[in-house]
């Protein structure tokens, strides 16, 4: 990365197209080609299958051969992908099927100027689609946010991210992570162990997304010192939350009353969030969830935010949106 001019990034890409439907991708800088293609050329491997054309790596350049079209595509792909290494210094196989996104792309065909990046200590988290651009622009500006939508859509992912940025900016005093400890009512007692010990397991994919964007040591530093808190929504009863950003996930499995307790909560410069997926409501009666009528009732006040997302904004594997639009299909079949 040392060698790479980070402000001239992509006048370090020169594209030549000959008469045979080949394009060559020039690289002026060969740790940048490196850092693209991957180990052993395994991100130009996978950018092949997803667009079903021939890559070649030669010398300092990438060899495209399919039609005009593909071509095209591919060069379009290939510049994020050399914005995202710049980025972040490393590719993920997200990055790569985010590269084809039409999303990513202005009419001109170059790499639309990513908007509401979230820079974080370990990597920046860029929107990959119209509706988590939304739900950033949400989460900086809205006081309450709400969101209803499938597994990897990027829900508690961003709002941890907009969150911890905000407590390193010292905009907030503190980050709340909150969930529903035991989906079928919190019984935190059945569990061995202190509090933290007993709702742990269930808030594991808050503290992932957290390890994922500041070193471990650093998040357990701030957790000990209680600028992260890891609160079961059973004990949020009472309290009032100021200069705090607090997330409630898997809403789903939170009732009506529950709910309203947690938005109640909000206190002087802070924000709320509700993440859930209202497919996977856990609770022995599904109609006691009350994630949807949270957005049913306060939708329509401007300082709520309302966010719903569907399997086009999933960005955690390929096989999942399928899978997620394959029930959801089924669902409406009946």
């Amino acid at each position: 990365m040392s060698n790479i001019n980070k402000k001239n990034i992509i006048s370090d890409l020169k594209f030549l197209y000959s008469e045979n439907n080949t394009l060559s991708i020039i690289f002026k800088n060969n740790d940048l080609l490196l850092g693209v293609a991957g180990e052993f050329n395994n991100n130009l491997k996978e950018l092949e299958k997803i667009t079903k054309t021939s890559l070649y790596s030669r010398g300092n350049s990438i060899l495209v051969k399919s039609n005009p079209e593909k071509n095209n595509l591919v060069k379009n792909a290939i510049q994020f992908l050399t914005e995202q290494f710049l980025i972040n210094g490393t590719i993920e196989k997200k990055d790569i099927v985010s590269s084809v996104n039409e999303f990513m792309i202005d009419k001109t065909n170059s790499v639309k100027k990513v908007e509401y990046i979230i820079k974080t200590p370990k990597k920046s988290v860029i929107p990959r689609s119209e509706k988590q651009k939304e739900y950033v622009r949400a989460l900086k500006d809205s006081d309450i946010i709400i969101s209803a939508g499938p597994a990897g859509t990027g829900k508690t992912f961003l709002a941890v991210a907009v969150a911890l940025t905000m407590l390193l900016d010292k905009k907030i005093e503190r980050i709340i992570l909150s969930r529903p400890a035991v989906e079928a009512g919190e019984r935190l007692g059945f569990l061995p162990g202190d509090m933290r010990e007993k709702v742990d397991p269930y808030l594991r994919p808050l503290y992932d997304s957290l390890y994922d964007l500041l070193d471990f040591e650093k998040i357990q530093k701030k957790i000990e010192v209680g600028d992260i808190e890891i609160a079961p929504l059973a004990f949020m009863r009472g309290r009032t939350l100021k200069n705090s950003f607090a997330i409630l996930d898997e809403a789903q499995n939170a009732t009506d009353t529950q709910i309203k307790m947690f938005l109640t909560r909000i206190g002087e410069n802070s924000k709320i969030v509700i993440n859930g997926d209202p497919s996977q409501i856990d609770l022995p009666n599904k109609s006691l969830s009350g994630l949807q009528r949270s957005k049913k009732l306060l939708g329509h006040l401007k300082e709520i935010a309302v966010v719903d997302f569907d399997h086009k904004d999933v960005v955690r594997h390929p096989l999942v949106s399928k899978i997620v639009k394959a029930y959801t299909d089924k669902s409406s079949d009946g």
